[in-house]
This record gives structure tokens, C-alpha cells and sequence, in this order.
């Protein structure tokens, strides 16, 4: 099969490299000339936004799928229109790429979501009360177009873009669940991940899996993951991010229709990890066992502030020496600060050890050019 992936970045590399053990072709489309997929697949360089490069990419693949929703959808549906198979499909790629539209999404389906109103140009309109989160409503990207107002000084700051105005939420926890769905209806959920964030680059620092939840929230996140495989009413494999707030109420803060960054652990934490279970969606097999074998963490490999240039990964020599640690390298040969490099596993006995050895390993490496 000719399977076609939008973007070329890490997480097409990683599925690319776990389908390699079946018999497939992967092309990948990517502006950039030395992205991740440009050696392990068919490349094409090209912007994955532009109409006619999408349609062409496309048009000769037995299915179309991303791993990047900032994409062409229109292309995707005229596509969908010449008998291509995408996946996820075109109209939810297009609803979930709009943080309006994926707010509405919500609404219409009683999926829990912070209270939020739509700003389309003047601060005049608002009436959410301070605090608020602004969320704008495409383009967002690992914390990017995304910044909290909390007082009138920061009101000046204010983006005058269309944008999503949602209450601020006192978070106790930030979780995700990564869910399935493949064409003949059947779901797989993976366990619950915490997220636990650098607050200064606003990327995700480690993930931690399992999360111990109460009985009543472990109940809420199922209620939620239902509503949403029972109402996306597509083929996909979805990381929905939560926010568990300090009144124990969840909410969710918003989707991803692809492959994400808090589900990695499940490379070596898990029976089978988001890689396989996305391609066994894309082929429309058989959704895999998602079962934790034990406690699994995993760190992100970041660009460290002040160095930009080739890359250098300081200390990972000791780093290899360490038991139940897994290295993953994203093949991106320039390094510039906050980018994301690469990631590592952790697998422990307990929660506490866990803590442990990613906070050791965090303090042994550095990626610096």
C-alpha cells in the first residue's frame, strides 16, 4: 500500500519507523529539505498548506494521512472526493485546526470545556472576565498562540486575531488520553498520561504513566472519551489533553487529530505504542492491546538556551549506560533553543522511581551545538 504522510517531522519518522516491520511504502511532503522522514521515505519537498502541492502529493497514494494538522484540508476533501482514503478524515482535520470550531465541537456534544467565548478583532467585545487564556484560533503549535491575561497590563498584549477567550481553570493536574478508531468502529483507549510541564518554554518536560485517579475522575475521563470517539464520526488516533482542576472537575483543553508528544512512553511502556496502533488505523486492521507493563516516563530532549548549530548531545554516553533507558533521536542535525530533539523512556517499578530517573537523567544531558 502507498501510504502518504503530511509533514515529515519526528512523529511521521517514529511511525514510519514502526511500520517498517510490515510491507508498505511512506512518502512524506515537507517544506523543509532535512526533515526527519527525508531518508527512512519516498520525500517530497513542498508545503503541506498549499492546495495544488497537497492534491498532487496525494493523488496517487492508496491513503492520505498527517502528522501535523496545520495542513491543506480543503485539499484533503477534494482528495477524499477523487476516492482517496484520508485519515483522520478532511472535515474533522478542519474542525480541530480551528480552536473555534473545535470549541463549538464541543459545546454541541456536551464534552466538557472551559466556559469560552469567540473575539474576532477588538477587545472591546470581550466580557469573560480576568483571568482568561487566548487562544488563537489557527497556528497554534507546542504553546505557541496560546498566552494568559491576567491583569489590565496584560490586556495590552492582547492579539487582535480571530481567537478563542476561555476562563482561566485552578489545574491540579494536566493529563492526556490517546484514543483509536478505526473504519469498522472498533476503539482502544490508552491509559491516562500526566503531563508535567517546563513552565518557562511551555513544552511538555516529563510524562508520566499510570496516573492513580480517583474513582469519580477515572469515570469523568471515560464519559469524555466516549462522547468524542462516539461523535467524531471518523478513522483516527486522537490525543485529547485534559485539565483536571483543583474542585476534581475535568475539562478537556483540546485535541490533537494525530500521533502526540504525551503518548512516546508507550514505545517501551506498553504492550503496543501510538505508532503501531496509528498504522494499524491507517490499514484498518485490528486495533492493538494498549496495556502498561509498568511504571513509564518519558523526558523530552530540548534545545538548551544560548546554543544553536549542529547538534551535540552532552553527556548521553552515561545516559546509555543507565538500565530500563531508552534513547530516541529525531535526526535533526541543527539545534537552536526549545527545539525538540528527541526524547527518552524511562521504565521504573514504582511512581517514585520513575520521578527519580527522569529527573537524574534530565540532569545528566544536554543538547548543545
Amino acid at each position: 500500500m502507498k501510504i502518504g504522510i503530511l509533514g515529515g517531522g519526528q512523529l511521521g519518522r517514529m511511525l514510519i519507523q514502526e511500520a517498517l516491520k510490515y510491507d508498505d511504502e511512506f512518502y512524506t511532503l515537507d517544506p523543509a529539505s532535512d526533515a526527519p522522514c527525508h531518508h527512512i521515505s519516498y520525500f517530497t519537498q513542498g508545503n503541506f498548506n498549499d492546495y495544488e502541492t497537497v492534491l498532487e502529493f496525494g493523488k496517487d497514494k492508496d491513503v492520505v494521512t498527517i502528522e501535523i494538522e496545520h495542513v491543506n484540508a480543503d485539499a484533503l476533501a477534494e482528495l477524499e472526493n477523487k476516492g482517496i482514503k484520508v485519515v483522520p478524515n478532511s472535515r474533522i482535520i478542519k474542525t480541530i485546526q480551528q480552536k473555534i470550531l473545535q470549541k463549538k465541537f464541543y459545546e454541541e456534544n456536551n464534552i466538557p470545556s472551559p466556559e469560552f467565548e469567540i473575539m474576532d478583532g477588538s477587545s472591546d467585545e470581550i466580557k469573560m472576565p480576568l483571568p482568561f487564556v487566548q487562544k488563537m484560533n489557527t497556528g497554534g503549535y507546542d504553546g505557541k498562540g496560546v498566552q494568559v491575561i491576567r491583569n489590565n497590563e496584560d490586556m495590552k498584549n492582547l492579539w487582535v486575531q480571530d481567537s478563542v477567550i476561555e476562563k482561566l481553570v485552578d489545574i491540579d493536574k494536566e493529563l492526556s488520553v490517546i484514543v483509536a478508531k478505526n473504519e469498522n468502529g472498533e476503539t482502544k483507549t490508552f491509559p491516562v498520561t500526566e503531563m508535567v510541564a517546563d513552565p518557562k518554554l511551555n513544552l511538555l518536560d516529563f510524562n508520566v504513566c499510570p496516573v492513580f485517579l480517583s474513582e469519580d475522575i477515572d469515570s469523568q475521563i471515560k464519559c469524555i472519551t466516549e462522547k468524542f470517539l462516539n461523535t467524531v464520526h471518523s478513522p483516527g488516533l486522537f490525543a485529547i489533553e485534559l485539565f483536571l482542576d483543583k474542585e476534581g472537575k475535568v475539562w478537556v483543553n483540546e485535541t490533537a487529530p494525530r500521533l502526540h508528544n504525551s503518548g512516546h512512553q508507550s514505545q517501551e511502556g506498553n504492550a503496543n505504542s501510538q505508532f503501531e496502533q496509528m498504522y494499524r488505523v491507517i490499514k484498518n486492521l485490528p486495533l492493538a492491546d494498549t496495556d502498561t507493563f509498568t511504571f513509564s516516563g518519558m523526558l523530552n530532549l530540548v534545545g538548551a538556551e544560548g546554543f544553536s548549530g549542529k547538534v551535540i548531545y552532552e553527556g548521553m554516553d552515561e545516559v546509555l549506560k543507565l538500565p530500563k533507558t531508552y534513547v530516541h533521536l529525531y535526526g535533526k542535525t541543527e539545534t537552536k533553543p526549545g527545539r525538540k530533539m528527541g526524547h527518552i523512556n524511562v521504565l521504573a517499578d514504582s511512581r517514585e522511581e520513575l520521578m527519580e530517573k527522569l529527573i537524574k537523567v534530565k540532569s545528566m544531558v544536554r543538547v548543545i551545538a
